[in-house]
């Protein structure tokens, strides 16, 4: 098995050496946390998982224990532990806006699991929250920090598909158990949100920030209160398209392709790959197909230290594409509702 790339910052090593860890709180017991995120954070240098919140400490206990971390009772113990720098916020969707407010006033700089919020307006005032309080607000979007996508965009700038036509995209997942959280829509859930996030945050990665929403559709599976599926049609200014699927009772698919007016790319396993696999780039032009191999990349580990980065440089600008994520996402199912 191959040893995963560890993704570096430039002068880390230097602020390692300068700084003390960063100490980082984690609210609630989420399986995105306990399966990716707290290994992650223990693994990292610089980083020290030092506390684990639940409603119910003896829920946390055995978890924290794992780390050599805190248990605390109650998600406002841990956003004003004083022991606590920053807060991961792996909640539902329903509740990142209440908990991201509270860590920021507690003077807590934070990393959300996406989307920051479900509403524009929520995602707007925490980012100005933040902003007043000097403190770094994040959304967890690994994927966007695994190097396949800047390979990807290098071959765009260098022409190899000639001039971008069409992008396509697709995340979907088998269904999941009736007691699972995302069939709950007082909790945020339903695939617009929870899978759809991954193909709109692709467009808006190599398509920019000024994509419209032409048209979309939202599909309710017999006997559910969410969205268990859907499609959207997006497009830029000067005429690129973006189809996009996603859905959480289907066969597994991660994937996206650009299509230009000489070639095709087209990325698999794009958004959640194993941190021991070998990425596999396909680029079709001129009647050949070539598959460009890259070295095997931990992105929830490039996730955290892009985080841990912002926190020592202070780079506690606003991300737009936070905001315009929320705005397409709302735009999206407000198309889907006509």
């Amino acid at each position: 098995m191959a040893e995963p790339l560890r993704i570096g910052v430039p002068g880390c090593a230097d602020l390692r050496a300068a700084r003390p860890p960063l100490r980082i709180g984690v609210l609630g017991c989420a399986e995105i946390a306990r399966r990716r995120m707290l290994p992650a954070i223990a693994a990292r240098p610089g980083l020290r998982l030092a506390a684990v919140a639940s409603r119910d400490a003896e829920r946390a206990a055995p978890l924290a224990a794992q780390y050599g971390a805190r248990a605390v009772a109650g998600y406002r113990a841990l956003v004003e532990d004083p022991g606590v720098d920053a807060v991961y916020v792996p909640l539902p969707i329903a509740l990142h806006a209440e908990w991201a407010a509270a860590a920021l006033a507690a003077g807590k700089h934070v990393l959300a699991e996406k989307p920051l919020t479900a509403d524009p307006a929520a995602t707007a005032a925490l980012q100005r929250q933040a902003e007043r309080a000097g403190l770094v607000l994040r959304e967890n979007v690994m994927f966007v920090h695994h190097p396949a996508h800047e390979r990807v965009r290098g071959l765009l700038a260098d022409g190899a598909i000639g001039e971008l036509r069409a992008f396509s995209a697709a995340f979907a997942i088998p269904g999941l158990p009736p007691t699972d959280i995302r069939h709950r829509p007082e909790l945020g859930g339903g695939a617009l949100l929870d899978v759809g996030y991954y193909p709109v945050r692709a467009a808006l990665h190599f398509l920019g920030p000024r994509l419209t929403v032409a048209g979309a559709v939202l599909h309710r599976g017999a006997g559910s209160a969410v969205d268990t599926s859907g499609a959207a049609l997006l497009r830029t200014p000067d005429g690129v398209s973006a189809q996009l699927a996603f859905g959480m009772e289907h066969a597994y698919r991660s994937s996206y392709e650009l299509w230009g007016s000489t070639g095709r790319i087209r990325v698999e396993r794009a958004f959640t790959p194993p941190a021991d696999q070998a990425p596999t780039v396909l680029l079709e032009r001129g009647g050949e197909s070539e598959r460009i191999a890259l070295e095997p990349a931990d992105q929830v580990d490039a996730a955290l230290a892009a985080f841990a980065a912002a926190v020592a440089a202070r780079d506690t600008a606003a991300d737009p594409l936070i905001r315009r994520q929320a705005e397409l996402l709302r735009e999206v199912r407000e198309a889907a509702a006509h």
